[in-house]
């Protein structure tokens, strides 16, 4: 494998980068539409996170006269994908941050507050700034809980102190999480890499920090003098069976210890050691110098005590809205709709997602609204640029089947560690996301 690509594999990348974000202007799938219809429909947002705003931006253009509404108290909206390259120190922590007002368009409603009951029978939600709303269709795009609390001795204020680092928390909170990966990387030590046995948003994000550490350790000539650990909650590292066995030889070649069956329970932040669930019912201890901290993740109070949560199994458990998953509506009212993290798909939870999905939900709903079916369906696409070190990532992306799905097919191979890969994530996606956000993507 060579340092650069060839010629013109660098230019057709560098000219998908030179239009602005010409990867999102990619046509949405078969079966969207893109008529306006007319409709004083009473929409309502939960949300102002990628889903909500996204939505947002393109209900707003597409059902004229409606009634919009979006609730969300965030007065800062968070480009979560760049979390990581804050955390690795290729960027600031103001690279992920903007205006939630800067997104959002002109003649709808935002409510500063949360959704503090949701009612499906009355089709009302009531807010912390003390009104209630009603609604003919309501999309809930909460976004999901970091459950930091669901790891005995655990805390966000605790992240930066004693080796503990959390690059999900948000944009401060991964610069912090750089400084403490900096100075472990610098010393040696044992670094401790997991992820919860919950759903979670961007499930490669904990490969990818692992990688990134032991790229660092080995520029700086200390990899000697580091251990590395990984302990993956089940007895796989990926969901994707031909991703799994790439990134298990990729640790196996870089020399990551991993550890399979392992969930974090606890952590001791003074004697630095965290327990872990085994798979015979035991635990064991492992300690640490550095770790990055991946809590629990489950959907908001409001949304588990709404009635809207699957009622059985893991999804039940973890509150994620009950909605089918290839039309995204909810299975018992068929109002309601959910995109984003917080939807209780089999897969989903990544921006990439996010991309398909509102066009798939925007679809639906206006069909609905004319009293038609729409044969515009998610399939589960999920994408992943699982870095492999500063300068080389793979472009994973795959469907509700563990198939590969790329969107470059002979330009970019997905298993292959490859630049362009990583120039995709490291200056591409933004540009997607944002152009997503205005709804144009």
């Amino acid at each position: 494998m060579t340092d650069q690509p060839d010629f013109e594999t660098r230019r057709k990348l560098l000219s998908l980068m030179a239009a602005g974000g010409a990867v999102a202007a990619l046509p949405k799938g078969e079966g969207a539409q893109a008529q306006t219809v007319q409709s004083n429909a009473r929409i309502v947002i939960l949300g102002a996170g990628a889903a909500g705003t996204a939505l947002a931006n393109r209900l707003h253009n597409r059902v004229d006269g409606a009634q919009i509404t979006i609730i969300d108290p965030r007065v800062r909206h968070l480009y979560q994908p760049g979390f990581t390259l804050i955390a690795a120190g290729l960027r600031p922590s103001s690279y992920s941050v903007s205006a939630t007002a800067d997104w959002l368009p002109r003649g709808i409603t935002w409510i500063e507050g949360s959704a503090t009951n949701i009612d499906a029978e009355t089709q009302q939600v009531s807010t912390s700034t003390g009104e209630t709303v009603g609604y003919d269709y309501l999309i809930v795009a909460t976004g999901l809980e970091l459950h930091y609390e669901g790891i005995e001795g655990m805390s966000r204020d605790l992240i930066g102190q004693n080796g503990i680092g959390s690059v999900y928390a948000g944009p401060e909170e991964a610069a912090t999480t750089w400084s403490l990966m900096d100075q472990f990387t610098d010393e040696g030590g044992v670094g401790l890499f997991t992820r919860p046995n919950t759903g979670m948003k961007c499930a490669g994000a904990p490969l990818k920090y692992t990688f990134l550490t032991d790229d660092y350790a080995r520029r700086k000539g200390t990899r000697g003098q580091t251990e590395i650990i990984y302990c993956a909650h089940s007895s796989t590292l990926f969901g994707v069976p031909i991703v799994n066995e790439k990134v298990r030889m990729l640790y196996e070649r870089q020399g990551v210890e991993t550890r399979y069956n392992r969930v974090m329970t606890a952590i001791d932040p003074g004697r630095k050691v965290a327990t872990f669930s085994t798979e015979d019912g035991g635990s064991e201890e492992i300690g640490f110098d550095f770790t990055n901290v991946i809590p629990p993740m489950r959907a908001h109070q409001v949304i588990r005590d709404s009635g809207l949560s699957w009622q059985t199994g893991a999804s039940g458990e973890q509150g994620w809205v009950e909605v089918d998953q290839y039309t995204l509506r909810h299975t018992r009212y068929d109002n309601v709709f959910a995109a984003g993290d917080v939807a209780g798909v089999p897969k989903g939870k990544t921006a990439a997602s996010v991309k398909w999905q509102v066009t798939v939900l925007e679809d639906q709903l206006v069909a609905q609204i004319e009293g038609q079916e729409s044969d515009h369906l998610y399939n589960g696409y999920t994408s992943c640029p699982l870095i492999t070190r500063v300068g080389r990532a793979m472009l994973v992306e795959f469907d509700y089947n563990n198939n590969l799905v790329p969107s470059f097919p002979g330009l970019i191979a997905p298993l292959e560690e490859l630049w362009v890969s990583w120039l995709i994530k490291e200056i591409g996606l933004k540009a997607t996301y944002n152009a997503m956000l205005r709804g144009r993507a």
